[in-house]
C-alpha cells in the first residue's frame, strides 16, 4: 500500500502509493501514509517525496468513503495527514505522472515542490459528485491566488502540465522527474542544516498553517452539516458508485 525507501543516504523519505486502480486516497492508504511519516522520517530528514505507482499519481480520495454516513471519519483522517505534515515541517515533493485529481492535487499541493511529466493532468473534480473540496478551498488559494483556485474548484476541469507551470501551481515539467528532484536535493538541500530546514519551511507556511487552524474546520462544519444534509451532494455521490448521470434538484 505504501512503499518506504530511504534515499540519498537517509536525508530523502521516498514513499510511493501503491495500490491498483490509479492509488485512490482510501482510509487505509491515508492510515499508511501517516505510519510512515510517524516512522519513518528521522531528525536528518531534509526531504520527503510522494510518488505514485504505475501510470498515474492519484485518482483522488474514495468516493465511497465520501457517503454522509462516513464523510466525518474520512475528513478527520484525511486532514489528520496534512496536521501531520505541519507538524512535521520537513520540506516535501510530490512526482506526479499521468492523472492527479481531488484529493491527489490536495496532496501534491500542500508538498513544498511538484515536479509532473509532461503528460500529467491536473484537476478538483469534487464539484461533479455535487461536493467540494475542503482542503483545496483553503491550499489552492495560498498556492496559486483567489482566482485560479475559483477556477479549480468551481470547474473541476483539468488541467494539462503546461497549464499548471504557468498558473504556479507545479515546479517544473520533464520527462525525467527524479533526476529533477534528486539534483534539487543535491544543489539546494543536501548542504544545509535539516532543523534549519524545518524552521524555515514552517516560516513560509506560517500563514497557510493560520488558515488551516482556523478556517479547515468550519469548512469541515459545513461540509458535514450542511452539504451533506443536501439531496443534491448524496445523489452525486451514489449516482457515480452506481455509474448513472445524477437527477439533481438544485435545493
Amino acid at each position: 500500500m505504501i512503499r518506504a525507501r530511504q534515499l540519498e543516504g537517509g536525508g530523502a523519505l521516498h514513499l510511493t502509493l501503491a495500490r491498483p486502480k490509479a492509488n485512490i486516497l482510501d482510509a487505509e492508504m491515508i492510515r499508511g501514509i501517516r505510519a510512515a511519516l510517524e516512522r519513518d522520517v528521522s531528525a536528518g530528514t531534509k526531504l520527503i517525496v510522494f510518488e505514485g505507482e504505475g501510470a498515474h499519481f492519484c485518482f483522488g480520495a474514495s468516493v465511497e468513503e465520501h457517503r454522509a454516513e462516513s464523510a466525518g471519519e474520512m475528513l478527520e483522517t484525511f486532514h489528520g495527514m496534512f496536521r501531520d505534515l505541519a507538524r512535521l515541517g520537513v520540506p516535501t515533493c510530490a512526482v506526479v505522472r499521468g492523472q492527479c485529481l481531488g484529493g491527489g492535487l490536495e496532496l501534491a499541493s500542500w508538498c513544498t515542490w511538484i515536479v509532473a511529466t509532461p503528460d500529467a493532468c491536473l484537476g478538483q473534480p469534487e464539484i461533479r459528485l455535487a461536493v467540494f473540496p475542503p482542503m483545496a478551498s483553503v491550499l489552492l488559494p495560498w498556492r496559486v491566488g483567489g482566482g485560479a483556485a475559483l477556477d479549480i474548484c468551481v470547474s473541476g476541469r483539468t488541467v494539462t502540465a503546461a497549464q499548471a507551470l504557468d498558473m504556479g501551481l507545479i515546479s517544473a515539467v520533464t520527462d525525467a522527474p527524479e533526476v529533477w528532484w534528486r539534483e534539487h536535493y543535491t544543489s539546494h538541500l543536501a548542504p544545509t542544516s535539516a532543523s534549519s530546514l524545518r524552521f524555515a519551511e514552517r516560516a513560509a507556511r506560517r500563514q497557510l498553517i493560520r488558515q488551516l487552524d482556523a478556517e479547515l474546520p468550519e469548512l469541515e462544519r459545513i461540509y458535514l452539516s450542511e452539504l451533506m444534509a443536501t439531496h443534491d451532494a448524496n445523489e452525486g455521490i451514489q449516482a457515480f458508485l452506481e455509474r448513472r448521470r445524477p437527477t439533481y434538484t438544485n435545493d
